[in-house]
């Protein structure tokens, strides 16, 4: 079993050991490294000169090698790390365990509130009993440890990168009071709050810069080309042209009663295999909120090695595509809707009008971006003749208004800690809307890696099925060898990757 066909799930210690020695990009995140004469843990990325084999030990996650004391080191920087992100469709107690882990990662799901181990079990409809025990045997800590360690993690990069008071910064990690802090980065880091701080100039625009981990290969032209494909102007721009690539765009962020108008400016740096990433100051409130999002948007914590595991037999190429997220699910699901039935250029131009007649006009130093995306209230408020004379069909209209509605509602939530299944079947229910846009939905805004709009027409085209009496039905058995990676399979088929050997058309399945 060579190194560069296992994958990270499967590594043992030795093979770890070779992934540090080489400082393989592709497992960041995916293993920490104690050093026993040191104390400190690493990514295997670090600069460092590599530690002694005896002198090493090995962790699956962050929160396992700060349990066993080890402090994180202040040169590579665990925080910028790829979040470690594995799937199963069999064993329900790993499912269980990394679905508990998903919701305590992702802070949209929680809003305003404070996640605790008994929130986390009524989430997952089981026992706190059970959650910690499955949790403890999956992880080798506690709910609780894990959580620590991210809020941790996220104080250290906020005391790295920005100027935000380290009372600000307690609060936006998710202690509950600044002495909780400081006791807590005492026992962890032997350190105090602002002996993390460092130096760095201000970018031109203003903000803030951040740099964030992924692992390689990802193939930035292609993200890149989607996005730039589907770019609504003033309220995104693309520069595929520039070196390096850079996009930059506006959004919101709804937290704490209050809605934080913004823009970002993203580029990659692929040679360290990071995305510096550029924040308006006006996001300083919600950055943590931001970073996440931005990490789901662009796909940042893909494991290519697991995916590329199950779909190489299909799809030989394109393990550095990645599923292209949403900085907001409210706006994906909307624009989901626009393109139904229609071309992507058809949809954009739908989704300009929208824009340019309902968006608010929002000041940036960029010229290229001057509007934020019609908010949910504005969409919901908006009447049939508003919305046809942008030439919206009125089963469109609806099905906006609906979306809208149900967010104003909070009976929608659109992002990466929602319920994949119940929300899929809100969308269904609302009306207007089908499997495909439900699916399509599930695999951006909700980055469910297994979503499969089994009704696609240009899906069917890649498999060769299109002549069938069932398309869908022989997608969806198609498709089973793909599991749980589908979405995956989906963007490597719209771009054309699928084998001769698979495209062969299944025997015609019964209705």
């Amino acid at each position: 079993m060579t190194l560069a066909a296992t994958p990270t799930a499967l590594l043992d210690d030795d093979d770890c050991y070779l992934a540090l020695k080489a400082k393989d990009a592709r497992f960041d995140g995916s293993f920490f490294t104690g050093v026993t004469s040191t104390g400190i843990y690493c990514r295997p990325v670090c600069s460092v000169r590599t530690p002694l084999r005896r002198n090493c030990r090995f962790f699956s996650h962050a929160a396992q090698a700060e349990s066993a004391g080890f402090r994180p080191c202040l040169r590579c920087r665990p925080e910028m790390a790829p979040h470690s992100v594995a799937w199963s469709i069999q064993d329900a107690s790993f499912i269980l365990a990394h679905q508990a882990a998903r919701l305590l990662d992702e802070p949209d799901h929680w809003a305003d509130e404070t996640p605790t181990l008994e929130k986390l079990a009524a989430r997952l409809g089981v026992s706190s009993r059970h959650v910690r025990r499955i949790f403890e045997a999956q992880f080798g800590v506690t709910p609780l440890q894990y959580l620590q360690t991210r809020r941790l993690l996220t104080a250290k990069q906020l005391l790295a990168d920005t100027r935000l008071p380290v009372t600000q910064v307690a609060m936006m990690s998710g202690f509950a009071s600044v002495r909780r802090f400081n006791a807590a980065f005492a026992q962890h880091y032997q350190l105090n709050p602002t002996q993390m701080r460092r130096q760095g100039s201000r970018p031109a625009g203003g903000g803030i810069t951040l740099r964030l981990g992924y692992r390689p290969p990802y193939d930035v032209a292609a993200m890149l080309a989607f996005i730039g494909k589907r770019s609504i102007n003033a309220l995104e721009f693309m520069a595929a042209e520039a070196t390096p690539y850079c996009t930059g765009r506006t959004f919101c962020v709804a937290s704490g009663g209050r809605i934080h108008a913004g823009w970002l400016l993203a580029s990659f740096d692929e040679a360290r295999s990071q995305l510096v990433l550029q924040v308006s100051e006006s996001l300083l409130d919600v950055l943590p909120l931001v970073i996440r999002r931005v990490r789901a948007w662009l796909d940042l914590d893909a494991d290519p090695a697991a995916i590329h595991s199950v779909l190489q037999n299909s799809f030989p190429g394109g393990d550095g595509l990645r599923v292209p997220g949403a900085l907001d699910g409210y706006e994906l699901a909307v624009r989901a809707v626009l393109g139904q039935q229609i071309t992507v250029a058809a949809a954009r131009t739908l989704a300009q009008r929208l824009v340019d007649r309902l968006g608010t006009p929002i000041e940036t130093p960029w010229p290229q971006l001057t509007r934020l995306f019609p908010a949910p209230a504005v969409l919901a408020a908006a009447g049939g003749d508003a919305l046809g004379q942008m030439g919206i069909v009125r089963q469109r209209q609806a099905a906006i208004v609906g979306i809208a509605q149900a967010v104003v509602d909070k009976h929608l939530h659109l992002h990466g800690g929602a319920d994949v299944n119940a929300t899929v079947a809100l969308l269904k229910s609302l009306p207007g809307i089908g499997d495909w846009t439900a699916q399509y939905i599930a695999m951006r805004a909700l980055r469910w890696p297994d979503a499969f709009p089994a009704g696609d027409v240009a899906l069917h085209k890649a498999l060769g099925v299109q002549g069938l009496k069932n398309p869908a039905r022989a997608a969806e058995l198609a498709s089973n060898a793909w599991k749980p990676w589908r979405s995956y399979a989906v963007l490597r088929a719209w771009s054309g990757l699928l084998t001769l050997e698979s495209a062969t058309p299944p025997p015609n399945p019964q209705p």
